[in-house]
């Protein structure tokens, strides 16, 4: 099949919009199932893994297939939840065209509102679809203008709705002139309602302008002919408008009742760009650093990226890939230009859900999948070794979400951690890493449902559970006082005896910051060969603080003085006498913890500055800045991290999802002296 023959067609939209019914009915109408399943009954193609049908959500992105009047569809049904953002990422990455699914709901829903702009910031065709137009309260009508009161005259209106006791019965095509009304079997011709005569008129002339602005030759044509364009060109040009992004064509329908499902398969078909005609994407040549934009041809050397792999611990890996050119064939030596390592292929597959079908052969423009591939992972390029290049790495989303992660029985951390590791393959928005400061294993990811899901998913696929809890703040403490302190080791037990004394002045401003070690003894008060048995009992000293045994910093240490025994002096016993002299000083030298300062980069919609700024205070917050970014504004604001564990979904709430930030550590500053008292009692 040649990529003017393909569709790749992603599903988007707010969670619980129907996606996943969506993409059933087009595959039921399509042949490609036999039976048209249902999320509440946990059957459906695309919703497949256990995490999935508990649920009753999509968590992770799944590929299936139908053909269509000749043409293959490709659909990507993606999850709409928030913290699966990174699945909207590699979907849109491999099909270059969505379908919106929003609910009638009367209203533009967040996730529809995001999504849309996401296209038209990239110029991603895109078409909407309004489900559920059989519900209790559906509005079809409200909800279009909804749109169009949010996105204007990009909404292009390619059916007029036939509104019967307040629902959507029907429908007149403002192209063809056409009225239909729905069936179980699909739709059934009717007359136009004369009420309707002059609306679709209106809609008509409407869609005619907009396929003008579409290019010269049907503007001059529009002007020419008095306003008329006959109704080819009005498909032509609004195939151009959804090319550019210009146009944004809106039907309804109902998934679940297969409603309206077949015209939006239709429009699929007929005005949805095929892959040669999208725009290019941007890619590197590796031997020479240039920057090339590619472009669908099946003519060129194979070039294809992964934009998704699942690990099955029985099954194994499989990557997903979209080959955007030449062909590749299972047993081709292909050439991984991200890790920079050579892949033979292996098995090939066309996806169906959880099922794959094999093929020997995936084109430009084809979506499939790989099977086993040794090093390859999501994100990676595949590419001839004749013609090396490597595609713009797929953008993740800011991690900011984080969680300590442990195995609920200590024996089974490595099954855990490893659990993990195979999980990061299929999901490479979250990040595990350990804090040398804390000793935690820390999960960051884009939100709470995210980690959970993964924590459901280590003991679903590997057997092992694991809990997550709040992170520990890496405190330190310091001292506020200079001190100087006496530190006296002596030991006698009969034999060889312990003696070591020690005079160290402690105070803060450390040359590097944490710690420093200065020797002004004279005259040899303390032998040279025991000065290093002093630092080393300061360094093991500073692990653990007076206070609430953080480890100390910015302490400078100085030996000034002290005394020695010819015969019972030893290193362990000017160890020991550092330590009792660092532990007598800091009782004196008005020790506190310090905690870490981040400087944040928050952006919100303006409406919602007010809310972010009081919250920002109530933080403990310094607000040291702002800036407008459109409809935006970006807040500059320095905030300590332990008031920042449960951000990422306090500014979802406070925002609707549309707020963003990302942070980094600037300095340690000291806790007030009612959060440090706090701090020492939970200790």
């Amino acid at each position: 099949m040649s990529d003017s023959q393909i569709r790749n067609i992603a599903l988007i939209g707010h969670g619980g919009a129907g996606k996943t019914s969506l993409a059933e009915a087009m595959l039921f109408n399509g042949g490609s199932i036999p039976k048209q399943g249902k999320v509440t009954d946990g059957n459906t193609v695309s919703d497949f893994t256990q995490e999935e049908i508990e649920r009753g959500i999509s968590v992770s992105l799944s590929c299936s297939y139908l053909v269509w009047q000749g043409v293959k569809i490709n659909v990507v049904d993606v999850p709409g939840f928030y913290d699966f953002e990174g699945e909207f990422q590699e979907a849109l990455r491999a099909v270059g065209s969505a379908v919106l699914v929003s609910d009638a709901c009367g209203y533009v829903a967040v996730g529809a509102e995001k999504a849309i702009k996401y296209c038209l910031k990239r110029h991603v065709p895109l078409m909407i679809f309004v489900n559920g137009i059989d519900k209790e309260n559906a509005d079809y009508v409200k909800t279009v203008e909804a749109f169009r009161a949010m996105f204007g005259r990009k909404i292009a209106t390619m059916h007029a709705p036939i509104i019967r006791d307040k629902k959507m019965q029907g429908y007149v095509s403002v192209i063809s002139g056409k009225a239909y009304e729905f069936v179980p079997s699909g739709r059934e011709e009717i007359p136009v309602p004369k009420e309707m005569e002059e609306d679709v008129k209106a809609l008509k002339d409407s869609l005619i302008e907009a396929a003008a602005e579409t290019s010269d030759e049907f503007l001059e044509k529009f002007d020419r002919d008095g306003g008329w364009l006959s109704n080819d060109d009005i498909i032509v040009g609004i195939r151009q408008g959804l090319a550019s992004g210009d146009t944004i064509p809106i039907l309804g329908g109902s998934a679940t009742q297969n409603i309206g499902v077949i015209n939006l398969l239709n429009e699929i078909a007929e005005i949805m760009p095929a892959p040669e005609a999208r725009r290019p994407v941007g890619a590197t040549m590796c031997d020479t650093g240039e920057k090339i934009e590619v472009l669908c041809d099946a003519n060129q050397p194979f070039a294809g990226q992964i934009f998704k792999t699942t690990v099955d611990p029985f099954a194994g890996k499989l990557n997903f890939i979209r080959v955007f050119t030449g062909s590749v064939k299972a047993g081709d030596v292909v050439y991984n230009t991200t890790k920079d390592r050579e892949e033979k292929i292996g098995a090939l597959y066309y996806l169906k859900g959880k099922k794959q079908e094999p093929t020997d052969e995936l084109k430009a423009g084809e979506i499939g999948a790989i099977g086993k591939l040794s090093v390859t992972g999501t994100g990676d390029t595949l590419s001839s070794p004749k013609r090396k290049i490597i595609f713009k790495e797929i953008k993740m989303p800011a991690a900011n979400y984080a969680k300590a992660i442990r195995a609920v029985k200590s024996e089974e951390d490595d099954k855990v951690f490893q659990g993990l590791g195979k999980l990061n393959e299929e999901d490479v928005s979250f990040i595990v890493d350990k804090n040398a400061e804390t000793g935690e294993t820390v999960i960051r990811g884009v939100g709470e449902t995210q980690l959970d899901v993964i924590c459901q998913k280590l003991k679903n696929k590997y057997g092992c559970a694991a809990v997550l809890s709040d992170p520990a703040i890496a405190y330190k403490e310091t001292i506020t006082r200079k001190a100087e302190a006496e530190g006296k080791h002596k030991k006698q037990s009969g034999g060889a005896g312990q003696f070591g004394v020690v005079n160290i002045r402690f105070e803060a401003g450390a040359a590097d910051g944490i710690f420093e070690f200065v020797d002004e003894t004279v005259g040899g008060s303390v032998p040279k060969q025991f000065i290093p048995a002093v630092e080393k009992g300061l360094r093991e000293a500073i692990k653990q603080g007076p206070l609430a045994g953080y480890p100390v910093v910015n302490l400078k240490c100085t030996l000034f003085d002290g005394k020695y025994h010819p015969v019972d002096s030893k290193e362990v016993a000017f160890v020991s006498a550092a330590k009792l002299s660092f532990d007598e000083a800091m009782q004196k030298a008005a020790p506190v913890i310090l905690e870490p300062i981040y400087l944040y980069e928050i952006s919100v919609p303006s409406d919602n500055l007010g809310d972010v700024l009081g919250d920002v205070s109530k933080r403990r917050g310094r607000v040291l800045g702002m800036e407008s970014e459109g409809e935006y504004q970006k807040v500059s604001a320095e905030i300590p991290l332990a008031e920042m564990t449960e951000y990422a979904m306090d500014l979802r709430s406070m925002t609707q999802a549309r707020g963003s930030y990302v942070g980094e550590f600037v300095r340690l500053e000291t806790v007030p002296f009612e959060i440090q008292e706090k701090i020492v009692k939970a200790k």
